[in-house]
């Protein structure tokens, strides 16, 4: 009998996913509890560590049982719709998912629908309407906020950086677009680059970010729209000595991000709320699987502000900052 390469690549990804790949799933439910899984993109940022505590703290609340499992690298689609088949294979009562891809996962959760397995999305849009409820940032008013900051800290004028993350995520790509549309109502700043791609780690964006910084020295600003090219971009500018001296608003909290926007390497971090989101994506799907008559709202806002260094210690910004990861996944 003849493979095709497909079918190898389907049956590494469903090996793969059997042996869990250290993505911290939970443990099997208690008799009589419902399990919930929640899908994130990835499971080693501090971003959806977050997602991950907010999950937690709801299936508290509402004595039900996560199923916490992702895709090894944040750019694996066929691995995350692996997972997703492995949740309908095991009948959970509900599916939290964010889509690494707007389109490419639409399949699978109307493939989930059929089984009688509602699924709420959460951080990421998906197309369709097979999911029941998303619950999300609206990411473009995102970058129009990081953009309006940088255009603040630059006084109006100067040259700056764009560091895209990948195509095909519909919440990065929305802080883009967003980003872009509110630059391009200041006519004294000079766009550079805005079609560069970092990636989903910290190494590959600051590879690029030491290229882009080598090819345009000139910049006096810079945009990133998500935590590991944040962070990726602030090690190319300390290595090359330019640390707090190019603008520089990024995407998302962790300890290091938030070390830099006290020392004002970051003149601005744009915060979501992704322990709101998974807390709400949970409770969400459990009110639905309970009584399917309970018709959520199709989309849900949970909120973007902007944290700088001088308003860093305010209660909201500051709780933003640091959400209670903790005290519920430890």
């Amino acid at each position: 009998m003849t493979f095709s390469p497909r079918y190898f690549q389907i049956a590494l990804s469903l090996a793969l996913v059997g042996v869990g790949l250290g993505c911290g799933e939970g443990g099997p439910p208690e008799h009589g509890r419902l399990s919930i899984a929640v899908i994130p993109m990835g499971t080693t940022h501090e971003y959806w560590k977050s997602i991950h505590a907010g999950a937690e703290k709801a299936a508290r609340e509402l004595d039900v049982e996560i199923v916490w499992k992702g895709p090894q690298k944040e750019d694996d689609r066929g691995q995350q719709i692996a997972v997703v088949e492995d949740m309908i294979a095991r009948r959970v009562a509900g599916i939290v998912l964010a889509p690494l891809d707007r389109s490419g996962l639409r399949q699978i959760v109307a493939e989930a629908r059929a089984a009688g397995i509602p699924t709420v999305v959460v951080d990421s849009g998906l197309e369709g309407d097979e999911h029941i409820s998303f619950v999300a940032t609206d990411n473009r008013k995102g970058g129009e906020l990081g953009a309006q900051r940088l255009v603040e800290v630059l006084g109006g004028t100067g040259n700056i950086i764009l560091m895209r993350v990948m195509v095909g995520a519909e919440s990065t790509m929305g802080r883009e677009e967003g980003f872009l549309a509110e630059i391009s109502k200041h006519p004294g700043i000079r766009i550079l680059s805005d079609n560069q791609y970092g990636g989903i780690t910290t190494e590959t964006a600051y590879q690029l970010g030491e290229n882009l910084l080598n090819r345009f020295p000139e910049v006096d600003g810079i945009f990133c729209p998500n935590e590991s090219t944040t962070f990726g971009m602030l090690r190319a500018l300390t290595d090359a000595g330019k640390a707090g001296k190019v603008k520089f608003v990024g995407f998302d909290s962790s300890e290091k991000l938030i070390t830099a926007l006290a020392e004002g390497q970051l003149q601005g971090l744009v915060l979501q709320n992704p322990f709101r989101m998974g807390e709400l994506g949970v409770k969400t799907v459990v009110e639905y699987a309970r009584d399917p008559s309970n018709a959520p709202a199709k989309r849900v806002d949970t909120g973007v502000v902007i944290a700088t260094p001088e308003n860093r210690n305010d209660p909201e910004i500051a709780h933003l900052l640091r959400p209670p990861v903790d005290e519920y996944l430890n």
